[in-house]
This record gives structure tokens, C-alpha cells and sequence, in this order.
């Protein structure tokens, strides 16, 4: 009897021991799960690429003179032109460019009326640029600065009598420099509005012809704008997320 008992004990501790085996092998080991790479998310503001766009304005000329002689001048005229550049984004916070513009003049009549009938008018139709720009941005915001070559478009005569006649000046005052300063923001994907001053200097000319003008000495060109405008930017790829 003590026999039968051992030996129904010991095989119910095998069963039993069998059991736990089978059971811990049914659970098997747990599985081991991999965190994925945070995902590198792109600069959600890109200022390289080309652009194109629009801008509305006014036109401010300093009071010039012919060696005292007086210029009568609408002093503020209405200006609307365009714009093309490209930008490079250099870093996350500066960004270089190149830009060419052109704006119409309106209602821009400057007039010299000399001793002797004689009388000068010079009516600009437009003024353009060309001008690099370096500025420092913070995402949506970029501020600038910018400088280069600057273009007068003139329509110039000189009459007497009312009958024009022929004249020469030193100078066609077409040519010169121009300065600037401004702000741009990014307000939606590709869009960007901006306000800017530039200073546009075309120099000093005087009259080499006919000669009764020629006494009156020179005159300074110049013209301070203020403008606001927009810009379209196709922005095709972003460097910046290639370097990721």
C-alpha cells in the first residue's frame, strides 16, 4: 500500500511538473518591439528659391535746383511695379538674394523754366533696379538690406517758344546706385508680403547745350520710394531637409 501511495505521488508531481513546462513554453518569450526613429520634420519655412511678384508705392524727389533756379516737381507720385529674385537660405537664420524690379511712374513732370523762354522738362516714366540683399530670418519673418545698380527711365526736352529745340546735358542722369532697406514675412505656403525704402541716386547734370544754359550749373537726381508688395515663391525642393 505505502508502494502504491509513493508512486501515485511521484507521478502526479511529473504531471504536475509537465504541465508548467508545457505551459511556459504555450506563453513563449515576450516579443521585444522596436521604438521607431523620431521622424526629421522639414523647416516649415523655406526662403531658397525664385520668386515673383508685385508692389504698389510713392515716389518722394528731394527739391533739386539749377544753381538756384528752382525745379517745380510733383514731389509725391504713385509708383506699381514688379519684381523677380532668387534667395539662398544659407543657414537657418540668414539668407542672401539677388533682385531685378521695375516701377511706373505717375504724373511725374519736372520742369525748369530759365531767363529767355527757355524751358526744360523732364518727365520720368520709370525707375528700375538691379540689387543683392543680405538679411536675417526667423522662420516666417526675414529683415534685409539691400544695394546695387539703379535705372531712370527719362523723357527729356527743352523748348522755346513752345517749338522744341535741340540741347546736350553732361550727364543722362539714366545711371546710378541705389540703397535699401526692408522686411518680408511669409503669411502661407509660397506667399510672402513685404514693405520696403530704397534710395535711388542718378547724380549730378548740367547743360552743355545750348549755351545760354550752360551758366545755370547742375542738378542733383534722386528719389526716396516707399512700397509694399507680395511675392509667389516657388520653392521646388528644401535644401535644408537634405541635409537629414
Amino acid at each position: 500500500m505505502n508502494k502504491f501511495l509513493l508512486a501515485t505521488a511521484a507521478m502526479a508531481a511529473a504531471v504536475a511538473a509537465f504541465g508548467a513546462t508545457a505551459e511556459a513554453a504555450d506563453l513563449g518569450a515576450r516579443p521585444y518591439y522596436k521604438q521607431p526613429a523620431p521622424v526629421y520634420a522639414a523647416p516649415l519655412y523655406n526662403w531658397t528659391g525664385f520668386y515673383l511678384g508685385g508692389h504698389l508705392g510713392g515716389v518722394f524727389a528731394d527739391n533739386n535746383t539749377f544753381n538756384g533756379l528752382a525745379l517745380s516737381d510733383s514731389s509725391a507720385r504713385f509708383m506699381g511695379g514688379v519684381q523677380a529674385g532668387y534667395d539662398w537660405q544659407l543657414s537657418p537664420m540668414w539668407v542672401i538674394g539677388l533682385e531685378g524690379q521695375y516701377s511706373w511712374v505717375g504724373g511725374h513732370q519736372l520742369n525748369a523754366i530759365f531767363p529767355g523762354g527757355y524751358v526744360y522738362n523732364n518727365n520720368q516714366r520709370g525707375i528700375a533696379s538691379v540689387t543683392g540683399r543680405v538679411g536675417y530670418t526667423w522662420g516666417p519673418g526675414l529683415i534685409y538690406v539691400k544695394g546695387g545698380y539703379a535705372y531712370s527711365d527719362n523723357n527729356e526736352k527743352v523748348t522755346l517758344g513752345g517749338v522744341a529745340i535741340p540741347f546736350a546735358l553732361s550727364d543722362s542722369h539714366q545711371n546710378g546706385w541705389t540703397v535699401g532697406a526692408g522686411a518680408e514675412y511669409m503669411f502661407a505656403p509660397n506667399w510672402s508680403a513685404k514693405v520696403e525704402y530704397q534710395y535711388y541716386d542718378f547724380g549730378d547734370s548740367r547743360f552743355t547745350g545750348p549755351a545760354a544754359l550752360v551758366p545755370f550749373g547742375s542738378f542733383h537726381n534722386d528719389e526716396h520710394t516707399v512700397k509694399a508688395g507680395i511675392n509667389y515663391r516657388f520653392n521646388f525642393a528644401n535644401p535644408m531637409a537634405a541635409r537629414y
